[in-house]
């Protein structure tokens, strides 16, 4: 496996040791400070959801008004923490070799609390709501997931499963695939806020659109005994589709960087020998060069910028652990 560090856009620089000390911005803000991005990246984007579903009025339907809290969640914090908000995508960003599996277990618990909170400020709010018009039983039992011949299209386990199995991989696969570092953060958060606006659209009427574990087991602890029987499907099929989608990105990533060190090597090869050749000219180049005028200096050789100082600007989504793993390199 290739230990090697990478840039963020995956590919090996020609001159590993130049650059032995650097390490990515997100390591820079603690993994205290990261996992409270993620739980107020949470909370905010479960109170949006739980919000746009209860708003009848105004122009902005409910998975459009999702899509674009986390989009403003990712450019909010995604420069802190990754921007996932989701154990779902911390999941597939882990097993596609993004975040380390360290940080893992402290994301899902930060993603649970933020979500937890959110439904707790909405269960203190709807204590208001007057006995004749709504039960705040009832309206947690509407925000929470199911399936079932009781629930909205009355469709079965078996669709439930699939749907959110599939649309957990087409979210987890956009969010790889978008903060790979080769785009602007804005336009990866857009592309990830859209792509939960569609899916929500039509998981919506099958399993009420989870694809978010945390969102799910804050609103069944909240509705009560049959949305916590049906809570178990809401963190199978979303860690299926995040593993399927992750696996496939690592198994991508590991083989497009053994076909580049392939070309490292060919090209190391050739640069050595282009050195043994300079060795071998410099002193008779050097006999033969002019002398520089008094009182002037001798030309500044050009400044080499390394490639993944170029490339480390536009990936604030990439993260590794706090002890130096770099984002798309392989772990053994």
């Amino acid at each position: 496996m290739n230990a090697d560090p990478v840039s963020a856009g995956g590919a090996r620089a020609a001159h590993p040791a130049a650059r032995a000390g650097h390490r990515r911005p997100l390591h820079n803000y603690g993994l205290l400070g990261r996992s409270a991005a993620e739980c107020i990246g949470s909370f905010l984007l479960v109170f949006a959801t739980a919000a746009a579903i209860f708003s009848s009025t105004g122009g902005v339907s409910a998975p459009l008004a999702v899509g674009l809290a986390a989009a403003a969640g990712m450019v909010a914090f995604g420069y802190v923490s990754g921007g996932h908000f989701n154990p779902a995508v911390s999941l597939g960003s882990a097993a596609a070799g993004r975040t380390s599996w360290k940080v893992l277990p402290v994301y899902v618990v930060a993603q649970l609390i933020g979500a937890l909170l959110a439904f707790l400020i909405l269960w203190v709010v709807f204590q208001g709501v007057p006995p004749e018009i709504a039960q705040p039983s009832d309206i947690f039992n509407a925000l929470a997931n199911g399936y079932g011949p009781d629930y909205q299209l009355g469709l079965p386990l078996a669709s439930a499963l699939l749907a959110e199995v599939v649309g957990s991989a087409l979210l987890v696969a956009v969010f790889l695939g978008a903060s790979k570092g080769r785009i602007p953060a804005v336009s990866a958060a857009f592309a990830v806020g859209v792509t939960y606006a569609v899916l929500l659209t039509f998981l919506a009427p099958i399993t009420g659109g989870s694809l978010n574990p945390a969102r799910s087991t804050a609103a069944a602890l909240f509705a009560g005994t049959d949305a916590l029987e049906q809570l178990w499907l809401f963190w199978v099929a979303p860690i299926l589709g995040a593993l399927i989608t992750g696996l496939i990105y690592r198994s991508i990533d590991l083989t497009v960087s053994a076909r580049e060190r392939t070309g490292d090597d060919a090209e190391i090869e050739t640069e050595a020998d282009h050195a043994d050749h300079a060795a071998d000219t410099a002193p008779a180049a050097a006999a033969s060069a002019p002398a520089a005028p008094a009182g002037t200096s001798a030309p500044a050789a050009p400044r080499v910028v390394s490639p993944e100082k170029k490339d480390d600007a536009r990936g604030f989504f990439d993260d590794g652990d706090d002890d130096g793993d770099r984002p798309g390199s392989a772990k053994a």
